[in-house]
């Protein structure tokens, strides 16, 4: 009967132990953030976010089933494997990340669970080197940088799979000489923008009801080097430039976007004192830009114009060699506690090979950090969160 009885309580205290790890992975249902590993074997690796605090903790690594490519093809530099913005995609819903597969020019759908990511599906993208996504409206795009340029439309169905558009494939403006760095919709779906980091020129695809994008249109950059972008309020655009990493000339400009999609300018490459602005994110009021060759990330605001102020050129310092590249921001969980506190902001550190983690304010002097969580293979690109 001892024997017995101590045999329960084991199996009991198992169990337990079972039930408090899975619920330590069920961290996911009140915050993530998710990193692409693009290694030759690709993977999304899985951070539970504390809502609070905003630290990660990391609960599951999925293959996507595709090849990624680690190794930057020059002029790109090493830390930057594939020099591009949104590289992996959530869905408006939190349900399903894409994870370009620039190795094996393919796109992988992975949904997120409770626990953990769970594989859904993979497809062909379209064309060659597969750098960036985006979606809206049960729609996505990929925009594909090798050979001949293009963008291709997917239908999402309700598990997350995709479909190609018959249609939907059109070149960009600067075709094998464009380099481009990211494609995104605009807010209500209705126009496609794709950055031309050689072509020095913003590219607008209408996209009609059915999802399929027509011709593009060239829109000239007011600054060298367009590459990363937001959307903000009142539908205007913000870009950054990176002015081919030439020191201390990095900016970014605003513009505005007509009914026919058509780029104004309204703040012109407001320079921010640092080298090759590259991503750019929006926290609160903040218009978060990281600054790849100087290990900075600066911060600006806009008024309800559009019109965009400097607030801090080096809003925080990630080290020496630390190469901040993709960035991604998320809510703060208990906003009355914290009023001042706009959310989180996490970085990927290429060259320290972790995610950053940092806390936005709403006067955007400085931000805080959180610390340095995970480990990263050296070529990681892509990171979202929510």
């Amino acid at each position: 009967m001892k024997r017995t009885f101590i045999a329960a309580v084991l199996l009991m205290a198992a169990a337990m132990c079972a039930n408090a790890q899975r619920g330590q992975r069920g961290n996911l249902r009140t915050g993530g953030v998710f990193v692409m590993t693009n290694q030759v074997d690709n993977a999304v690796m899985a951070f539970a976010r504390n809502p609070g605090n905003g630290r990660l903790t990391l609960v599951d690594t999925e293959s996507t089933r595709g090849a990624g490519s680690p190794i930057a093809i020059p002029p790109d530099p090493p830390t930057d494997a594939l020099a591009s913005q949104g590289s992996l995609g959530l869905d408006e819903d939190n349900e399903y990340l894409y994870a370009v597969n620039a190795g094996s020019n393919e796109i992988t759908t992975l949904e997120i669970t409770p626990r953990g990511l769970e594989f859904v599906g993979i497809v062909p993208s379209g064309g060659i080197r597969p750098i960036s996504v985006t979606s809206a409206n049960e729609i996505l795009y990929v925009l594909n940088e090798g050979g001949t340029p293009n963008i291709t439309g997917f239908n999402v169905a309700e598990d997350g799979s995709l479909t190609p558009i018959a249609g939907s494939t059109q070149p960009l403006v600067g075709g094998a000489g464009a380099d481009p760095a990211q494609v995104s919709f605009n807010e209500d779906g209705t126009f496609l923008f794709v950055t031309e980091k050689m072509g020095n020129r913003i590219d607008v695809y209408p996209v009609d009801e059915n999802g399929v994008a027509g011709p593009p249109t060239a829109m000239p950059s007011s600054g060298l080097t367009p590459f990363g972008f937001a959307f903000g309020r009142g539908g205007n655009m913000f870009v950054s430039e990176a002015f081919a990493a030439t020191p201390g000339a990095a900016a970014m400009s605003s513009y505005s976007v007509d009914n026919a999609g058509l780029l104004t300018p309204i703040t012109q490459s407001l320079h921010n004192g640092q080298t090759a602005s590259c991503w750019v994110v929006i926290s609160g009021r903040q218009i978060l830009v990281s600054n790849t060759a100087s290990g900075t990330i600066s911060s600006y605001m806009a008024n309800s114009n559009g019109e965009l102020q400097l607030i801090n050129g080096e809003a925080i310092n990630t080290g020496p060699g630390s190469a901040p590249i993709d960035m991604a921001t998320a809510s703060h969980g208990r906003a009355r506690e914290h009023h001042n506190q706009d959310g989180f902001v996490y970085v990927i550190e290429s060259g320290d090979h972790t995610i950053g983690g940092f806390s936005t304010f709403r006067q955007g002097r400085r931000l805080i950090s959180l610390g340095e969580f995970g480990t990263l293979p050296p070529g990681s690109q892509g990171i979202v969160a929510y």
